[in-house]
């Protein structure tokens, strides 16, 4: 089915894209053939626009999340992009096709106290392993809300990637863009610290150029990340919060949004306005709660 689709040259093409964005298009348009093979397409070339909104009209009817919807959107008209390019077809059907716009959800920000709670130093507990896995989970999460990471970008960090002389991060972002990041003293004595102290006590026998290592000695995934925020904090506090709360503190505390867009890696600077929306938010609660005559 995929065959007469050429799904694999396709993703092919789209090799130089983040890892997550292939995986999601590889998954999207698998879903999409497999819709379309049961109404007898073979291919590309017969598939119209109206086909296009059908199909999106029934991610709508399985409940698909909006954000979802727009995503697989975005990846037929990538794949069908493709398609005209190889000749696959005349014109692309899937030419500004459009599909509805993902919720206004504003992001979840953690207060600072909260997060301050989250790096408290903890007493020696007198195991050389346990006490290296605190000094790194402490590490992950100043560095995740100190430079606002992805937790994709800190999971793939290297050893290479961290200047402590002059206290910056290289980030490989989406899409193979790379953004250097200060970092704060904090954190930087916080990495000092870990890299002295920690990595080598977590490191197994196979060496690694990555950054954080996991209990056994490899590359710290997502979900060791998650993992480490579910044990450090009373309440659920997933690792894009911290991003959200790194742009958050920085427009309260006057930030320029032109800078903070920069810090983030964002393309476009709508993406980054929706922290003004929180910001705004915030304070209104404190004019509120403040003011006499609120």
């Amino acid at each position: 089915m995929a065959e007469g689709f050429g799904l694999e040259l396709y993703l092919v093409s789209i090799s130089g894209r983040a890892t997550a964005t292939t995986v999601a298009y590889r998954t999207d348009l698998e879903d999409f053939m497999t819709w379309a093979a049961r109404g007898g397409h073979v291919g590309p070339g017969t598939i119209s626009r109206l086909d296009l909104r059908r199909y999106l009209a029934s991610l709508a009817t399985r409940r698909y999340a909006p954000a979802t919807i727009s995503r697989r959107a975005a990846a037929l008209r990538s794949y069908f992009r493709w398609a005209e390019e190889t000749g696959r077809v005349p014109t692309s059907p899937a030419e500004r096709l459009s599909a509805p716009r993902a919720t206004g959800k504003l992001p979840v920000v953690v207060q600072v106290e909260d997060l301050e709670a989250l790096l408290v130093e903890t007493p020696s507990t007198g195991d050389l392993r346990l006490d290296a896995l605190a000094v790194r989970d402490r590490s992950v999460i100043e560095l995740l809300w100190g430079a606002g990471l992805r937790v994709s970008e800190l999971c793939g960090l290297d050893l290479g990637d961290l200047d402590l002389q002059r206290q910056t991060v290289l980030v490989h972002g989406k899409g193979g863009k790379e953004r250097r990041l200060p970092l704060h003293d904090r954190c930087a004595e916080r990495l000092r610290h870990y890299l002295s102290n920690a990595r080598g006590v977590l490191l197994g026998s196979d060496p690694t150029p990555a950054l954080f290592v996991n209990q056994a000695g490899r590359r710290l995934g997502p979900r060791d990340v998650r993992r480490i925020l579910d044990q450090r904090s009373a309440d659920p506090i997933a690792p894009h919060a911290l991003r959200h709360s790194f742009a958050t503190h920085l427009l309260d505390g006057g930030a320029d949004l032109r800078v903070v867009q920069e810090l983030l890696g964002h393309s476009s600077l709508q993406t980054t306005q929706i922290y003004t929306h929180v910001s705004k938010d915030r304070l209104a609660q404190v004019y509120r709660s403040s003011h006499p005559r609120a």
